[in-house]
C-alpha cells in the first residue's frame, strides 16, 4: 500500500500479516479523496475511522492534513500493526487506536467528528443500522461526512441523507451528510445519475 498525496506522499505501509483485512484500492482511495478535495477541506480535520483494517485511510487522513484520526478495530494484530506504522511515519502522536467491535463502539457515547470512515465487511449485515446510529448520534458535526464502503448487497442511493454513491469495482462508496441544505435537498430528487456526479 502506498499514501497517494500530502505531506506522506510515496510512503508504502504492509497489510498486517495473518489477519483478513481488505485494504481500499487506490483507484478507490483517490477518487474518495478527489471527492473530499473539490467539496471540502479535510486539512485541521478530526476523522473517525471504523473497520480500520491496515490504517490505509487514517494514514491518506492524516498526509493530507487532518490534525488527529481515531481507528476503531476488532484484530489485536491489526491495531498493533497500525500502531507500528504509524511510528514508522512519526505520526504516532495524531492516532489514537482503540482496540473494540465496532458495534460495541458506536453503541457508547459519541465524540463528535468531521469525517467518519466506514469499511465493514461487505456481508456484515448491521451497515444499514450502523448508518442509522452514526448520523443520529452524536457522533457527526452538523456539516460532517459519513463515508461508507460497500457492494451491491447494500444500496444506499434512495437514502434520504445519502448524496453520493459511485461504484469502484467492486466497492461502491457512498457518502451521507447529517444535515441536508435546501439545495442538497433539491438536488436528491434528480435521482441517482446526479447522487453519482456530485455531493
Amino acid at each position: 500500500m502506498r499514501i497517494i498525496t500530502g505531506t506522506l506522499k510515496g510512503r508504502k505501509f504492509d497489510v498486517p500479516k495473518d489477519v483478513h483485512v481488505r485494504p481500499t484500492s487506490d483507484r478507490a482511495k483517490e477518487g474518495l479523496f478527489n471527492v473530499i478535495e473539490a467539496r471540502k477541506y479535510i486539512r485541521a480535520t478530526k476523522v473517525l475511522d471504523l473497520f480500520g483494517g491496515s490504517g490505509n485511510l487514517s494514514f491518506e487522513s492524516i498526509s493530507r492534513g487532518a490534525s488527529h484520526v481515531t481507528i476503531v478495530e476488532t484484530s489485536n494484530e491489526a491495531c498493533k500493526h497500525i500502531e507500528k506504522t504509524a511510528r514508522k511515519f512519526g505520526i504516532e502522536n495524531q492516532i489514537n487506536v482503540i482496540n473494540m467491535p465496532v458495534e460495541r463502539f458506536i453503541n457508547g457515547n459519541g465524540n463528535f467528528y468531521d469525517f467518519i470512515f466506514a469499511d465493514p465487511p461487505y456481508d456484515w449485515p448491521e451497515i444499514p443500522e450502523m448508518i442509522e446510529r452514526l448520523l443520529t448520534g452524536n457522533w457527526l458535526n452538523p456539516e460532517g461526512w459519513l463515508i461508507v464502503e460497500h457492494d451491491v448487497r447494500h444500496l444506499f442511493h434512495e437514502h434520504p441523507h445519502c448524496v453520493f454513491t459511485k461504484p469502484y469495482g467492486r466497492t461502491i462508496v457512498s457518502i451521507f451528510l447529517k444535515e441536508l441544505s435546501s439545495s442538497e435537498s433539491e438536488e436528491d430528487t434528480n435521482g441517482v445519475d446526479n447522487k453519482d456526479e456530485e455531493v
